[in-house]
């Protein structure tokens, strides 16, 4: 499946809840967010049959991100069904790690591939700042637990403008440590425009973007600088996959009024 600008899709990332269990600065502005009602959020079975209506057209990569995606009750089990459609080779998730140490070895026998951990600082006050009251040593649990449970770990650090070259060092030498990589995020507005550049692992190039973001409400987005958004079809999911596909502009521009919490970054 490819896009108008010659790109292959071929990841699908797909938000399971707009709710978290955080507030990261960088996430979620200080006056919080309007949640979905819950009656709106995709049904586990929904997620799956657009998974593989997707793996049809050629998707082989899932990720599941949130909000936070630990918080949705039965997460394990949703991971399971999407790790057996057929053509899905991947599943990975992209989490903060906080609530995942007692979930970790359930998730990997139930076929998650990989896991992405939010952790930008190894000092437990400015973690606790950055996250607005989380504990750092319930996300450093998330990461000793899953690469317990055998599950390749990326430490996603989001570069802020006040980020050391002292607290870069440390969780750089936390991952060596527990046998982690670190990805080094920039931090950036979705509602200015997407430049692409810097020394830094994500957010990709838009030349070389590969992915489509399923909302929990059910609504597809072909770029994530962007407000284009396709309500799934539920009576021709592939068509609504194609038609977002088609849309996917050549380079990300202005996003809308959606915060990255909500989008699934």
């Amino acid at each position: 499946m490819f896009d108008s600008s010659g790109r292959e899709i071929s990841y699908l990332r797909v938000s399971v809840t707009d709710r978290c269990n955080l507030a990261c600065v960088y996430c979620v502005p200080e006056e919080g967010v309007e949640h979905l009602d819950r009656k709106a959020i995709l049904s586990f079975e929904q997620i799956a049959a657009v998974v593989a209506a997707a793996a049809r057209l050629g998707v082989r990569k899932i990720r599941l991100t949130g909000g936070e995606p630990l918080v949705r009750k039965g997460i394990v089990d949703l991971v399971g069904m999407i790790a057996r459609i057929p053509g899905i080779t991947k599943v990975g998730m992209t989490t903060n790690g906080t609530l995942l140490a007692p979930l970790a070895s359930s998730l990997a026998a139930a076929g998650l591939g990989s896991v992405n951990i939010s952790l930008d600082s190894m000092d437990p006050e400015r973690y606790a700042k950055l996250t607005r009251g989380g504990l750092l040593q319930d996300c450093l649990f998330g990461v000793e637990a899953a690469r317990a449970a055998g599950l390749p770990v990326k430490l996603n650090v989001v570069v802020l403008e006040d980020s050391s070259e002292a607290e870069l060092a440390a969780l750089r030498a936390y991952a060596a440590k527990v046998g982690a990589q670190v990805q080094l995020i920039a931090r950036y507005d979705i509602h200015g425009q997407k430049v692409d550049g810097g020394d830094y692992d994500r957010p990709p190039r838009c030349g070389n973007c590969d992915r489509l973001r399923l909302l929990a409400d059910g609504t597809l987005r072909p770029c994530l600088h962007s407000g284009l958004s396709f309500p799934v079809d539920f009576k021709d999911i592939e068509a609504s996959i194609l038609q977002a596909v088609g849309a996917k502009p050549p380079s990300g521009g202005v996003g809308d009024g959606l915060e990255v919490g909500q989008i699934g970054g």
